[in-house]
């Protein structure tokens, strides 16, 4: 597989939420809390309630993770699109897609109740992610049929799922509001076993 030409590490991605530290004292607003699989909703916590508090960190993950996880839809649209796909692989991206498409709109309300800017979905608005395709890579996928794009899919979405990890583990270390702290934690159980059970897919192929 082409190496991506769209990464930024664990390291990186600490030193860009330091830089976006004045970010941190934005978490004025109060905002009911949200479902997320195991996590507890809140009920409209006060302003200054552990609950409603966030920092940079939390806005970083959810801005960066938007248009991550806008990209993992994107490429299970393409596989879904196809014939001849074996139906284990479409099961996974139908199974990514239900997964990522309702955190894309937890994180967008999060990031609209604390009035922070919501990046272009596209993942080109001058973010760069671990995982993330090229254009070029995205449309090798789309035009990749049978056999060939089953396995294009699956190394792909390794790559997709290892980058959207190591984001999540940042959150979890440097994250304050509740929530996206828990929401980290999903992705790495969820994202860690779809990685072993891709990995199974493509020796199958």
């Amino acid at each position: 597989m082409h190496k991506t030409r769209f990464i930024i590490t664990g390291t990186a991605l600490a030193a860009l939420i330091a830089l976006a530290g004045c970010a941190s004292n934005s978490g004025s607003d109060s905002m009911p809390g949200m479902d997320h699989g195991t996590s507890a909703p809140t009920t409209n916590p006060s302003p200054n309630s552990s609950e409603s508090a966030h920092n940079a960190a939390d806005v970083m993950f959810a801005q960066m993770m938007i248009p991550h996880h806008a990209q993992a839809v994107e490429m299970s649209d393409a596989i879904l699109a196809k014939k001849d796909i074996p139906a284990a692989v479409n099961g996974l991206a139908v199974q990514i897609k239900a997964a990522q498409a309702p955190e894309i709109q937890t994180m967008t309300g999060w990031l609209q109740s604390w009035n922070m800017p919501v990046m272009d979905s596209s993942g080109h608005d001058g973010h760069s992610m671990d995982g993330m395709l090229s254009e070029a890579e995205l449309q090798k996928l789309k035009d990749a049929q049978g056999t060939e794009a089953a396995k294009l899919y699956l190394t792909q979405m390794i790559a997709h799922h290892e980058g959207a990890v190591s984001m999540a583990k940042t959150e979890i270390s440097q994250g304050k509001y509740a929530d996206a702290v828990q929401l980290g934690k999903d992705i790495v159980a969820a994202q860690e076993k779809e990685i072993q059970d891709m990995k199974g897919l493509l020796t199958g192929l």
